[in-house]
């Protein structure tokens, strides 16, 4: 990034009748405008016009989403802090919380893919010790477009980079996460960061002020002109290959500040020295100040040429929409400022004392004196919200038609096993988690590639977490509904494999425009798929994010709704990974009876199509089989388990079997129990995706103790084979050895999927 750039103009110069293409810069309507004119009675001066640009955006606002965030289910026994903090936290017994909370940054990624992934680290471990809590976890969801393609795979390294160079030299292991490849994501990659931390369930700390004549103070790194326009002119608007002044400058991250100012707030808190803190993310200044005024009811006045900034001439402007990085404001009890000053000024960090909270309920803003600007606080906090009708996208019916049972075979049965093993969504992902620490803090139990969802001790109890992202956007594109029912199902089924009883959901709702109709379907479609699985499965959504308008030049990304997943293990021993062990019986959860392959990864990966429905999920059905898993482990019975998804049952019993080393031979009569009936084509058995599907390992021993739990719940149980030798054989239909299936496993990402 050039220093020309840095300091590039940012303030925008409207007339006194601005047009639409005025007020494109700061992504306001003219309807918008027009009410703020209402409400102020007036006309706006240059900087709350930039307020209220920031405000009124769609990342800071969420205009488009608020209506249908209220069909989740946000409440529950466990529940401490639903959505509307930084982060949610929920109880998890022994006088601790867990906080989590997931973000997104894919313009920024998309633009400067190394800044905008690690920034995006920083933001989201920022919401975490917020809150008073020690982050422990980063997880990771990203989306490219095909690696085969160059920008693709710059975008790809990059992100990556930027992941492992902020989290590993801040302390903070990033454990788990998931990387899918599409063409929708070719021009739009999606960056959502996941963060989890722990505190004391009683020192949770808020962002509400209170208090008239409390000190507000912004502690940290020094304000610079970098992302100015971040939330309103980059998050909040489709990006364009051809007006690259849609392409802002990305924040710039210092991960070495941000660890000092993690020890800083976390001291801080163990204090009673303040009232509030809140970080500065999207929209810098402004954002922070009008949340702590709002939510406290009261007021805030400050003067910004008491702000500590790293560039000269900065304009008041710049200085309230800055989204310089590793900054915080906290309010501070009157009396109090020195002792505050004394902590930041031993890590090295400046303190500055930059106003105070007011009775008035404004926000008002002053430079050396003089006001710029001054409006109540719900104002800003008020955007105007729209309910629009969704239309039906057309394509879904196009999609939805086609019919699979016409598809013929173009490979063996084991050739297309060894093709979907480096499909690059399915194929080993050693590569990108080699490049990061998952290991510090020493808590984590099980890293990424060894379950299905990472687990970390909770230091001081016998007890430990398990967390995972999850989100087939395939399934989302060709049924928005189903499949973000099935991105809940999945992701709890993933937290139970791992050994824990699934407790709270975050999420990222990535989608196109929503100002178009279609992708308003989508979106409320997606809401309320989610709202239905959280619902049935009894875990609540307790924080998130929605970041819209993720297309380029028109072209929007599938349907992409993150889903984020706690679970609780009430003993750390329950934690189980997916590898048997030479001797285990295995056996499979569930039925295998689905013979459509609409919406399967072979599809795409075999056959080049990505059409027909997505599995069916029958919830209750869902409920059970993870319950079924969790009893199992909880009783020692299970002793490793992996849930079926990408790939098929085929595709599961590979990645158990390169995992542990150890091969398993599946027989007819085994096939035709699990079937149902013996299936016309191999494919079908090999490679559907039936959802309410775990394969378990167990001792011989145990078999009758888990057919009686599977009974009490109702769930099939069907024994696949005894786990032995080096070979994964299944019926007369493929006979491979363990080192061919590994590699294809473990080279997909390096050569793009493709034959050479």
């Amino acid at each position: 990034m050039t220093e020309s750039t840095l300091n590039r103009t940012t303030v925008p110069v409207l007339p006194a009748d601005p047009t639409a293409s005025d007020l494109d810069e700061i992504a306001l309507s003219l309807g918008e405008y027009a009410q703020i004119l209402a409400r102020l009675g007036r006309r706006p001066s240059e900087v709350e016009l930039g307020m209220f640009g920031a405000m009124w955006s769609e990342h800071c606002g969420y205009k488009n989403s608020k209506p249908l965030l209220k069909l989740f289910p946000t409440t529950g026994p466990r529940v401490l802090q639903g959505p509307g903090e930084n982060a949610g936290a929920v109880d998890v017994g022994n006088g601790l919380a867990v906080v989590m909370k997931m973000e997104s940054h894919n313009h920024p990624s998309a633009v400067e893919p190394v800044e905008g992934a690690a920034t995006g680290v920083g933001g989201i471990i920022r919401d975490i010790f917020t809150m008073g809590a020690r982050p422990i976890a980063v997880l990771d969801s990203l989306r490219f477009g095909p690696i085969d393609r160059p920008r693709n795979r710059f975008l790809f390294e990059g992100v990556v980079n930027g992941i492992q160079r902020y989290g590993n030299c801040i302390g903070v292991p990033t454990v788990g996460g998931e990387v899918y490849f599409a063409d929708s994501y070719s021009g739009n990659p999606l960056v959502n960061v996941m963060a989890v931390g722990v505190i004391e369930s009683r020192k949770l700390i808020r962002s509400i002020a209170q208090g008239v004549g409390n000190t507000i103070m912004l502690v940290g790194a020094d304000t610079g002109r970098d992302g100015i326009h971040g939330c309103s002119g980059l998050a909040s608007r489709e990006l364009s290959d051809e007006n690259e002044e849609q392409r802002p400058t990305v924040q710039v991250g210092n991960p070495f500040l941000e660890k000092l100012l993690i020890e800083a707030c976390l001291e801080l808190s163990e204090t009673d020295h303040i009232v509030a803190m809140q970080d500065l993310g999207a929209a810098g200044i402004t954002s922070s100040l009008v949340e702590v005024a709002s939510k406290g009811s009261v007021g805030v006045e400050i003067d910004i040429d008491r702000v500590s900034r790293r560039e000269s001439g900065m304009t008041p402007y710049e200085v309230m929409l800055s989204e310089s990085q590793e900054r915080m404001l906290i309010v501070v009890r009157r009396g109090r400022e020195d002792a505050v000053k004394a902590i930041f000024d031993r890590w090295g960090l400046h303190s500055d004392i930059v106003g105070r909270v007011t009775a008035d309920g404004r926000v008002r803003v002053l430079d050396a004196g003089q006001v710029v600007a001054d409006a109540p606080a719900e104002v800003w906090a008020d955007p105007p919200v729209y309910r629009r009708q969704g239309i039906r996208p057309a394509y879904l019916d196009r999609v939805q038609a086609y019919n699979t049972d016409n598809l013929k075979p173009v490979l063996t049965p084991g050739d297309s096993l060894l093709k979907l093993l480096a499909f690059p969504d399915i194929a080993s992902k050693h590569s990108v988690y080699r490049q990061y620490d998952y290991s510090v803090q020493t808590n984590t139990i099980i890293g990424p590639g060894d379950g299905d969802a990472a687990v970390l001790r909770l230091k001081g109890t016998n007890k430990a977490i398990a967390v995972a992202t999850d989100c087939n956007g395939r399934y989302c594109y060709l049924d928005p509904r189903l499949g973000a029912q099935i991105a809940i199902a999945e992701s709890a089924r993933n937290v139970v494999c791992a050994g824990g009883e699934p407790i709270a959901v975050t999420d990222c709702l990535n989608y196109g425009n929503p100002e178009k109709l279609e992708i308003y379907y989508q979106l409320e479609e997606g809401v309320r798929g989610m709202a239905d699985a959280c619902r049935a499965l009894g875990v609540p959504v307790i924080s998130g994010n929605v970041s819209l308008y993720n297309e380029t030049n028109g072209e929007a990304i599938y349907p992409t709704p993150t889903v984020g997943m706690l679970g609780l293990l009430e003993d750390l021993g329950h934690a189980r990974g997916m590898a048997w062990r030479q001797g285990d019986v295995v056996a499979l959860l569930g039925n295998n009876a689905e013979q459509s392959l609409g919406g399967t990864a072979y599809l795409e990966a075999v056959h080049g199509v990505v059409a027909g429905r997505p599995p069916a999920l029958d919830l209750d059905v869902e409920r059970a089989v993870q319950a079924t898993c969790l009893e199992g482990i909880r009783q020692g019975v299970i002793r490793a388990a992996h849930d079926c998804a990408d790939g098929g049952l085929a595709v599961t019993l590979a990645e158990c079997a390169i995992k542990g080393g150890v091969g398993l031979a599946v027989g007819r009569a085994e096939i035709d129990a699990c079937a149902g009936e013996l299936p016309a084509r191999a494919e079908r058995w090999l490679f559907n995706e039936a959802q309410s599907r775990i394969v378990v390992s167990l001792s011989e021993d145990d078999l009758p103790k888990l057919a009686e739990i599977a009974r009490a719940h109702g769930v099939s149980l069907t024994m696949l084979g005894a786990a032995g030798g080096e070979r994964l054989i299944i019926g007369d239909w493929l006979d491979l050895p363990i080192s061919e299936l590994a590699r294809s496993w473990q080279g997909g990402l390096s050569s793009g999927g493709h034959d050479d």
